[in-house]
């Protein structure tokens, strides 16, 4: 017999018959570290073909506009790459995304 003072153990949950068991529905997640690093690779190779697509427009066609939409878009990904350094890569991402659509409707609408 036990004692009032023993404390009995809590038995365990049941699982619900909607929680996902089998290895397809098992989601994998990225963790922080992993998601940095991919941001900062992604912004990475966006920087290099940007610097690859301003000196092939720069030999079509010498133009402070073209040197001013590809010099922000590349210092955009160095902003980038910082701020996934330091933990933001929500922003990182947004700021990214964003910023490499307005460099494409300036390079569209602006550069002939």
């Amino acid at each position: 017999m036990s004692t009032p003072d023993e404390a009995a153990p809590t038995p365990l949950p049941a699982p619900t018959p909607d929680a996902p068991t089998t290895p397809d529905s098992l989601r994998t997640e990225l963790t922080p570290r992993q998601a940095r690093l991919l941001r900062i690779t992604v912004a990475s190779a966006l920087l290099l073909t940007l610097a690859t697509l301003l000196a092939i427009r720069l030999a079509e066609r010498t133009s402070v506009l073209v040197v001013g939409v590809y010099g922000l878009a590349m210092i955009l990904c160095g902003v980038v790459i910082e701020l996934s350094r330091h933990g933001r890569t929500r922003l990182s991402t947004w700021l990214l995304t964003g910023g490499l659509l307005a460099a494409l409707a300036a390079d569209w609408l602006l550069l002939p």
